[in-house]
C-alpha cells in the first residue's frame, strides 16, 4: 500500500528532476522568456481552444458510453472532462482525473465496470489517433527520426512486443474472462459502425486543437519556423507528455522539445521556451475545471439506457 501511495509522487519527482537538469544546463533565461511571452491574446486563445477540445473529448466520451448502454448527457460530460483535465494537470500520473470521472459516472449509472471502461476506451481512441498521426508525420520526415534513432525497425519492435504481451499475459482464467468482457464491450461501445467513425473524427479534431495551441505557444516564444517544420517537433512533445513521469507533462515535454528543436537546428533553448509557454497555456486552458470541482454532483445519477421506469 505504501508503495502505491509513493509511486506517483516518485514519478513526479522524476519530472521535476528533468526540469532542474534542463535549467541547470540551459539557464533560467529560456524559462523566464517563456513566462514573459504570454499575453492576454494567448490566454484568451488558450481558454477558447481548451473549451473546444474539452467539448470534443466529452462528445467522444458520450458516444462511447452510449455504445455501452450508459446514458451520459453532454453538459455533464463537459463538466466532468473539465474536472478531469484539471486534476490530470495538477496531480501525478496524469490519469487520476480520468479515473475519477470514470468511477463517478460508473457509480451514478449503476455499472462501475462499464463506466470505467468507457473512459479507458475513449482515452485509448485519442491516443491511437495521436500515435497514427504522429508516426506517419515522423516517418515522412527522415531527418528527425534519424536524429532520435526512431527508425521503422523500432516501431516494428514495439508492435511485436505489444503482440507478445497480449498473447502471454492473459494466462489466468479470471484475466481471460476480464479480457473477453473488455473486448466485447470495446466491440459494441467503440468499434461499431455507428460509433468509431465519429470517435476517430472527434479524436482528430481534438488533436488539431492541441497542435493549434502548441503552434500559438511557438509563435509567442518567437519561433518563425514553418508549420511543416514545427508539427513533427510538437507531436514528439505531445508523445512525451503522455509518459507517467511528471505532473501535467512538465519535464518530459520540455526535455523532448529541447532535444527536438536542437536536433533540427532551431535551437535547444527555443525548444525549452516553447515547451514552457505551452505548459503554461495548457494549464490556463484547464482552469475552468477548478471551478467545476467546487460544484456538487460530478455526474448526475441517471438510469441505464433502456430503463423506462
Amino acid at each position: 500500500m505504501r508503495r502505491r501511495v509513493l509511486a506517483p509522487w516518485l514519478r513526479a519527482l522524476v519530472g521535476i528532476g528533468i526540469l532542474v537538469a534542463l535549467v541547470a544546463r540551459l539557464g533560467t533565461g529560456a524559462v523566464l522568456d517563456g513566462v514573459r511571452a504570454i499575453d492576454a491574446g494567448s490566454v484568451f486563445a488558450a481558454l477558447a481552444i481548451g473549451l473546444l477540445t474539452t467539448v470534443l473529448s466529452a462528445w467522444r466520451w458520450c458516444l462511447v458510453a452510449r455504445g455501452l448502454g450508459l446514458r451520459l448527457p453532454l453538459a455533464a460530460a463537459v463538466a466532468a472532462c473539465y474536472r478531469s483535465v484539471f486534476l490530470n494537470s495538477v496531480l501525478p500520473s496524469g490519469v487520476l482525473g480520468d479515473l475519477h470521472r470514470g468511477v463517478s459516472h460508473g457509480r451514478s449509472s449503476g455499472d462501475l465496470g462499464r463506466g470505467v471502461r468507457a473512459v479507458v476506451y475513449e482515452r485509448s481512441a485519442g491516443l491511437l489517433v495521436l500515435m497514427v498521426v504522429g508516426v506517419g508525420v515522423l516517418l515522412a520526415r527522415p531527418p528527425l527520426p534519424v536524429a532520435f534513432d526512431l527508425s521503422p525497425a523500432w516501431f516494428a519492435l514495439l508492435a511485436a512486443l505489444a503482440v507478445v504481451l497480449a498473447v502471454v499475459l492473459p494466462r489466468s482464467g479470471r484475466l481471460r474472462r476480464a479480457l473477453r468482457t473488455a473486448l466485447e464491450d470495446a466491440r459494441t461501445g467503440l468499434c461499431s459502425l455507428g460509433t468509431w467513425p465519429w470517435v476517430v473524427l472527434l479524436s482528430a479534431a481534438t488533436l488539431a486543437g492541441y497542435l493549434a495551441l502548441f503552434v500559438i505557444a511557438a509563435r509567442e516564444a518567437g519561433s518563425t519556423a514553418a508549420l511543416g517544420e514545427l508539427l513533427p517537433l510538437l507531436l514528439l512533445a505531445l508523445f512525451a507528455m503522455g509518459l507517467p513521469l511528471s505532473v501535467g507533462g512538465w519535464g518530459p515535454r520540455e526535455a523532448v522539445a529541447t532535444a527536438a528543436f536542437g536536433a533540427v537546428g532551431l535551437g535547444a533553448q527555443q525548444g525549452l521556451t516553447v515547451a514552457v509557454v505551452y505548459g503554461t497555456l495548457s494549464l490556463i486552458a484547464c482552469l475552468p475545471g477548478l471551478g467545476m470541482l467546487l460544484l456538487p454532483a460530478p455526474v448526475q445519477p441517471v438510469p441505464p439506457a433502456g430503463d423506462t421506469h
